[in-house]
């Protein structure tokens, strides 16, 4: 689960600019179904795991919905450990998925951004 928390923390910084909408459980909802793919890699990830990849850029529309799923991310991975090949498949995620992101995602991305 932890895994889980790691890729959203990369995909939902990606996304741009109030309160927030976002809550973690729609967080863990959107991005569940990435989760083997970030484990296992694989050639792409499943039609499902693109979808809430999808749906979840389009609900963190301010700041104030990234910065609260940021914050929640990283609280819940704590003192996580991955590999890097988890990292690499997790940071594939948008592209493969077809989401434009303006900028590079980096695990030390300040959430108050």
């Amino acid at each position: 689960m932890r895994s889980l928390f790691l890729l959203a923390l990369f995909l939902v910084l990606a996304f741009h600019h109030g309160e927030a909408a976002v809550t973690c459980n729609n967080v863990v909802g959107d991005l569940y179904p990435c989760l083997s793919y970030v484990m296992q890699g694989g050639n792409s990830p499943s039609t499902n795991c693109c979808s809430g990849v999808r749906t979840l850029n389009s609900q963190a529309q301010t700041t104030a919905d990234r910065q609260s799923v940021c914050r929640c991310i990283k609280n819940a991975i704590g003192g996580a450990s991955y590999s890097s090949s988890n990292l690499k498949n997790a940071l594939s995620l948008p592209a493969k998925c077809g989401v434009n992101l303006p900028f590079s995602i980096s695990p030390s991305t300040n959430c108050n951004r």
